[in-house]
């Protein structure tokens, strides 16, 4: 997790505005159209088998392509990916366009698949923002990418030419929530922080010149739609930490990508999302103890994964 400054909290209400519905989807707030470009790719590969089990695939090569393509080759009916940093589980197999062999395959167990984000893959092959920007869980995507776009240094990596096509197979396992999406619920308790939220759902929070609580306090802002946690579940969030008398930002995994690691982060958090549905915001207060000053924490539940985010 990274430590940012403390002018997320005094983001104020004329900037950041309540989240809500939209009919209209978007990515990174820019309206959403999932608009393959296949450039001949789908007649140049044969991909079969059921999405989330590895694909059998053969590879009319060589293939090669001057700009990235892509095609659904299975169009899922679940979430759409509408964040750079929003959490995601894919499957991947990778083949040389020069010579069609495989070169690379993720395990194709959910189990241990890590969770990751569309920035985190754009980071090591940028030409993957636009094969996975607005796709859907259930999906199965088919694409090919330019050496800049899959990025020399893979290609090294992976033993393949520097003029050579990288045949991706990516299937999308899941799509988590990218923030808390329910109903906003009234909190009659004085004395502790508002939160402000900006469109992707980044939180601001605005401590008051007031001394912390002496006790645990938990509050839901957002009850959420989805299932309840339960105590055997590992939580996916985001959450920013706040110092309650310095208003710093301790920490926060906004911009950056979910965290699986609460427990380990802060046990009481964790234990005070015990109950709580998925799609919930929560702001918890934890007094001072020990020596460790008191912390506001804002926590979005996100969904329940079975492996750590990356």
């Amino acid at each position: 997790m990274r430590k940012t400054s403390a002018a997320l909290a005094s983001l104020s209400l004329a900037v950041l505005a309540l989240t809500g519905c939209t009919a209209v989807p978007t990515f990174n707030g820019a309206a959403c159209e999932r608009v393959g470009s296949a450039n001949g790719i789908d007649e140049a590969v044969n991909v079969d088998g059921e999405v989330g089990e590895e694909p059998d695939v053969e590879v009319f090569a060589p293939v090669h392509v001057k700009k990235t393509s892509f095609v659904d080759v299975v169009s899922g009916d679940g979430r759409a990916i509408s964040d750079g940093a929003q959490g995601i589980s894919v499957q991947i197999s990778i083949y040389s366009g020069e010579t069609g062999e495989q070169v690379f395959a993720t395990s194709y167990d959910p189990a241990s698949t890590p969770v990751s984000t569309i920035d985190q893959w754009a980071a090591q092959s940028p030409g993957l923002e636009d094969v996975l920007r607005c796709a859907t869980a259930g999906s199965r995507v088919l694409a090919a990418l330019t050496p800049d776009g899959f990025g020399p240094a893979n290609l090294e990596g992976l033993g393949l030419g520097e003029d050579d096509t990288a045949i991706f197979i990516v299937d999308i396992d899941k799509a988590f929530l990218p923030k808390a999406e329910g109903s906003l619920q009234f909190n009659a308790a004085g004395g502790l922080p508002t939160v402000v939220r900006a469109a992707d759902g980044t939180p601001g929070i605005i401590v008051p010149d007031t001394a912390a609580p002496k006790e645990q306090v938990v509050q839901t802002l957002i009850k959420g739609d989805g299932d309840a946690l339960t105590s055997e579940q590992t939580p996916l969030v985001n959450f920013t930490a706040i110092g309650w008398d310095d208003k710093e930002i301790l920490q926060t995994t906004w911009g950056d990508k979910p965290s699986a690691q609460i427990q380990q982060i802060a046990a009481p958090v964790a234990e005070a999302l015990v109950g709580k549905n998925i799609g919930s915001q929560l702001l918890v207060v934890l007094p001072e103890a020990e020596g460790s000053p008191a912390i506001a924490v804002v926590v979005d539940v996100l969904g329940v994964t079975t492996a750590p985010a990356q």
